[in-house]
């Protein structure tokens, strides 16, 4: 039933179906959220995981399939299967900030540890778009296996595995170099995927053989498999990395994986075809939705039993919790060389500009932008339009408020370069406060040029005097020496 569940909406995916445009939806107060992509609906439910209520309702693309959540809790990817795209939900105003286009029915999808990418399955093209969330741009895309579904990335940051379900395989992404360096062999149709938080086992559910492989990552080998219900798709582990959640989508239920034995502890009766499974972070609830019952069953992980039944949108499918942090500025600072080479014995310059990410304005505090030199760089001045500045220490502050996506006027700084300054130089400077979280660190790193040589008058020449200088036909060419044929 599930191989042919996916195989059938292949042809919604060839329809000219309209996009969605995102509108407004109401702000919600920091918290944890579970998010839930109704197939049906082209709709993401986000649940307040504290009352056990949907509290907004997001318009998203067309067919969402997946949801991932940022690892800061700010941004929601969701994967729109029919219009090939990915929705960027804001998770402050639960407003969709941009629309991803990635490859032909993109279903997985999973941020990595640090936030900066999104890797997203294309069951139609057989792979995987590497997104910059960033700039919320495809920066690679991974050819894998047949018919690519479930993405996980591990939590040392290092590898994405993804599920290939025609290929009966598993590939390994080096995300550094994103390149396939391993192809698993697994069960039979195999659809999710996850993996511990030690990074050491991925466990991936197999639909058609009713169980799930557990993967040793050092080795890239099966060390074991585990029966499991009828018809495995979503699969997560606990925060503790102790216990294995298998959605069996054909039996109504969860199978309890003790990830120490590998056998089956426990098995929670859900709703109608529960398709995908997430664990709250901190750890005490698991999220199933029921994809006919349109609901999501709310599971507590110390009982194993039902605690909740949460109302959602049509056919929900993917799942993913997070936290939503306080909206606040953000204040990042970019550094880069100006004003030439930089030469011994010579002047340079940097320009600095600190510019507001964040959702907030500053709120009016002092922000702070420090530099701290490296050996053989001295300050010459420091300045900067609005900017109060000091050469001791080298720093420059302003108050005023910054808007969500401007920037303050840049700041120059001038260097003298020491005679015996080292051929490469590392400058490093921060921004902290208006408000913001954390300190904001930009480096420049700048290979310092020789002191060149000015050329000596024509008279102080090598070869000035000798016996012919200066005499008619003293410069010109020797014809004796002429390539080719006399």
């Amino acid at each position: 039933m599930l191989r042919a569940l996916v195989a059938g909406l292949v042809l919604v995916a060839g329809l000219a179906l309209p996009m969605v445009a995102p509108q407004s939806a109401q702000a919600v107060p920091p918290g944890t959220y579970a998010y839930v992509a109704n197939f049906n609906d082209d709709t993401v439910s986000v649940i307040d995981t504290a009352t056990n209520a949907v509290v907004v309702t997001v318009p998203v693309g067309d067919a969402p399939w997946e949801v991932a959540v940022s690892p800061g809790g700010t941004r929601a990817y969701v994967t729109n299967r029919a219009d090939a795209t990915v929705s960027v939900i804001n998770t402050a105003t639960d407003t969709v900030v941009a629309t991803i286009p990635v490859g032909l029915e993109p279903l997985g999808v999973a941020v990595s540890p640090d936030g900066t990418r999104a890797y997203v399955t294309n069951y139609g093209a057989d792979t995987v778009s590497v997104i910059n969330t960033n700039t919320n741009t495809v920066v690679a895309t991974v050819p894998v296996g047949d018919a690519p579904i479930g993405v996980a990335v591990s939590p040392s940051g290092t590898r994405a595995y993804v599920t290939n379900s025609d290929a009966d395989t598993v590939s390994v992404i080096n995300v550094a170099t994103n390149t396939v360096i391993a192809t698993i062999p697994v069960g039979d149709f195999p659809f999710g995927v996850a993996v511990s938080p030690d990074s050491t086992r991925a466990y991936v559910t197999n639909s058609d053989a009713d169980t799930v492989s557990v993967i040793n990552v050092a080795t890239n080998t099966v060390v074991a498999t585990v029966p499991v219900g009828d018809a495995p798709q979503g699969v997560a582990v606990s925060r503790g990395g102790t216990r294995a959640y298998v959605v069996n989508a054909d039996a109504d239920t969860v199978s309890v994986i003790d990830t120490a034995t590998n056998t089956v502890v426990a098995t929670v009766p859900v709703g109608d075809a529960p398709r995908e499974v997430a664990v709250s972070p901190d750890g005490t609830r698991a999220y199933v939705t029921n994809a006919n019952a349109d609901t999501v069953s709310v599971i507590n992980t110390a009982t194993n039993t039902v605690v909740a039944t949460v109302s959602v949108g049509d056919l929900p499918f993917g799942v993913a919790t997070g936290v939503v942090p306080r909206p606040a500025p953000a204040l990042r600072l970019v550094k880069l060389t100006a004003g030439g080479p930089f030469t011994r014995g010579g002047q340079g310059t940097y320009t600095l500009t600190v510019t507001d990410t964040g959702d907030l304005p500053t709120d009016g505090s002092t922000v702070t932008v420090a530099d701290t030199l490296p050996a053989g760089l001295t300050p010459v001045s420091f300045s900067g339009t609005g900017w109060t500045c000091t050469l001791t220490p080298l720093s420059c502050t302003r108050s005023d408020i910054l808007a969500p996506g401007a920037s303050y006027p840049p700041l120059t700084l001038t260097v003298q370069i020491a005679r015996d300054t080292p051929r490469r130089v590392t400058n490093t400077a921060t921004v902290t406060g208006g408000g913001a979280v954390g300190t904001s660190i930009a480096t420049a790193t700048t290979t310092i040029d020789r002191k060149q040589q000015h050329k000596p008058p024509h008279h102080d020449r090598p070869g000035h005097g000798k016996p012919g200088h200066g005499e008619p036909g003293h410069d010109r060419p020797n014809h004796s020496h002429r390539p080719g044929p006399r």
